[in-house]
């Protein structure tokens, strides 16, 4: 059965402005630009009158002061198009809880409420959303809607998420794959948010930014938090004593003490995480640190307030 969402968390991120920072393409009026220019809702600029339009637009005011025809330009506000995309894969269910919840987040724990907050936020400003999850194939591709009752059943297929993914279910990840799939999915502009914890990318990065450049190649707008859990993945503060390492999708298992491999394993993850930076700068991808230690709260809510301010 589906782990309900606790939706009492996820509301306080009502009254949020999420602007798209590119010209996006909807289908109702909305609080977003559109690429398309027809003659209503704001004026955008002036251009010259070409013989044989309608003079219907002429700006007849301008005319009077500079002797030459110019047409009003507008630019019709649209909703956004949102793809929330999460990585189901048996690592994001990186630490194994007995309960989880708001208080207790693993890393797939936190994409789904943060991922809930954003659907509801969405839905409050008429904005269409789709939900995809992906792990070794694409489990679910909704359409992009902004009813109530989508927003619910996106609400159930969460809970499910939660519900998945247990000890022993060894289900892989192929990212890169996944990405170019939804990629080609999309078929009009869209801000798309990725949750992943890229763990099958250690030796295939290229891999994966071509199927993230995929999505920059259709001029969707994208987001990627990178969720892991910094205490436990990249600084392996465990106790000085021999721990059993199992990788949730292969189900390898390896026997070692943490502090003899600490060092260099801080110092590539170090490195992994800057390489992601520097080449999502370099493509135009939004790069967020999401470590689960912090809640999403504390990540997800700044990060809309940045965009509000600087969009």
């Amino acid at each position: 059965m589906p782990e309900k969402i606790e939706i009492g968390e996820i509301e306080k991120f009502q009254s949020l402005e999420f602007l798209a920072r590119q010209v996006v393409e909807g289908f109702i009026t909305g609080l977003h630009k559109s690429p398309f220019h027809g003659f209503s809702v704001e004026f955008a600029e002036h251009r010259l009158y070409n013989p044989g339009e309608t003079t219907r637009f002429i700006d007849w005011k301008l005319y009077g002061r500079t002797d030459k025809m110019f047409v009003k330009r507008f630019e019709e506000e649209t909703n956004l198009r949102c793809r929330i995309i999460i990585d189901n894969s048996s690592s994001m269910y990186f630490p194994l809880r007995e309960k989880q919840g708001i208080d207790n987040l693993n890393k797939i724990s936190f994409s789904v409420y943060a991922a809930a907050a954003l659907i509801n936020l969405m839905k409050k400003q008429r904005d269409a959303v789709g939900l995809s999850t992906f792990g070794e194939i694409i489990d679910n591709h909704t359409y992009e809607k902004s009813s109530s009752l989508h927003q619910k059943h996106l609400y159930s297929l969460l809970g499910t998420v939660l519900s998945e993914g247990k000890p022993g279910s060894n289900k892989k990840t192929n990212i890169s794959k996944s990405l170019h799939l939804i990629a080609e999915m999309i078929h009009k502009r869209s801000l798309v948010i990725i949750f992943s914890d890229l763990m099958d990318s250690g030796d295939n990065i290229d891999e994966v930014f071509s199927s993230l450049q995929h999505f920059r190649h259709y001029k969707h707008e994208l987001i990627f938090f990178h969720v892991y859990d910094k205490k436990l993945e990249e600084d392996l503060l465990l106790e000085n004593r021999p721990h059993k390492f199992i990788d949730l999708e292969t189900g390898e298992q390896i026997k070692l003490n943490p502090i003899d491999i600490r060092d260099k394993f801080v110092e590539n993850s170090s490195k992994f995480r800057d390489e992601l930076k520097i080449r999502c700068g370099k493509y135009g991808i939004d790069y967020i640190e999401a470590d689960i230690n912090h809640g999403f709260e504390s990540i997800l809510l700044p990060y809309l307030f940045k965009r509000g301010k600087l969009y």
